[in-house]
């Protein structure tokens, strides 16, 4: 299975980005499909999950900010940010989970200039 992530680049503060997750080499299936990110010398975290039931979670920095979403047609993922803040620069990763898999696809780079 391959994610592959891609919607990053560089925005002001305030300003919005979609970024996109198409999963490929596998059937939509999954436990949980997320959004993680690092930024420079920090460790990697959370920033939103969706269940394949639908059921959402999102870091508490981002909640009312970001939006998790999944497309079952198009075999996707998406992460609309909104009201961006410098705070939000990182890599953004796309992660899967199903059973003991637990797939991650190249990140994405988002910069946030204040």
């Amino acid at each position: 299975v391959q994610l592959q992530a891609c919607g990053g680049g560089l925005v002001q503060a305030g300003g919005s980005l979609r970024l996109s997750c198409a999963v490929s080499g596998s059937i939509f299936i999954f436990d949980s499909m997320g959004w993680y990110r690092q930024a420079p010398g920090k460790q990697r975290e959370l920033v939103a999950t969706i269940r394949s039931g639908g059921t959402t979670n999102y870091a508490d920095s981002v909640k009312g900010r970001f939006t998790i979403s999944k497309d079952n047609v198009q075999k996707s993922v998406y992460l609309q940010m909104t009201s961006l803040k410098s705070e939000d620069t990182a890599v953004y990763y796309c992660n899967r989970r199903w059973g003991q898999r637990d797939d991650w696809g190249h990140g994405t780079q988002v910069t946030v200039s204040s």
